[in-house]
């Protein structure tokens, strides 16, 4: 009986860059769950990408564009801007309104590719997925 020889592909993981210092970068995940009575909710969290430390948590049954960006400006409020936003390619995150703040205060979104939800690896581990 001939043994199954397939071969595992050979993996080069990357790091996951982040700067020296604490306000370089936060990234930025939603979640979703449902209540008892089987109604969903959502949860959107920002993590700081050098301490690793939550910095938000909002949680609703409806979080759009303009929920999100005041829950950003009141982190951004006690803690200073970020250089980078890091976040997925969620509808959620494709609002113009996200863009135009970004722009205006300088901040670079980094979007990861579609399918690699590793790459925004420090909130996916928070998240515990």
């Amino acid at each position: 009986m001939a043994k199954n020889t397939a071969q595992v592909p050979t993996l080069h993981p990357q790091l996951l860059a982040c700067k020296a210092r604490p306000n370089a970068g936060w990234s930025i995940d939603f979640m979703s769950d449902a209540l008892w009575d089987g109604r969903g909710f959502r949860t959107v969290n920002v993590i700081n990408n050098f301490s690793r430390e939550p910095l938000g948590i909002e949680v609703d049954l409806n979080l759009p564009a303009a929920r999100v960006i005041r829950t950003l400006e009141r982190i951004a409020a006690w803690s200073g801007y970020q250089n980078k936003l890091r976040l997925d390619n969620g509808p959620e995150f494709f609002a113009l309104a996200l863009a135009e703040r970004a722009e205006r205060k300088g901040i670079a979104l980094d979007f990861t590719e579609p399918g690699c939800p590793m790459q925004n690896g420090f909130i996916e581990r928070f998240n515990g997925s």
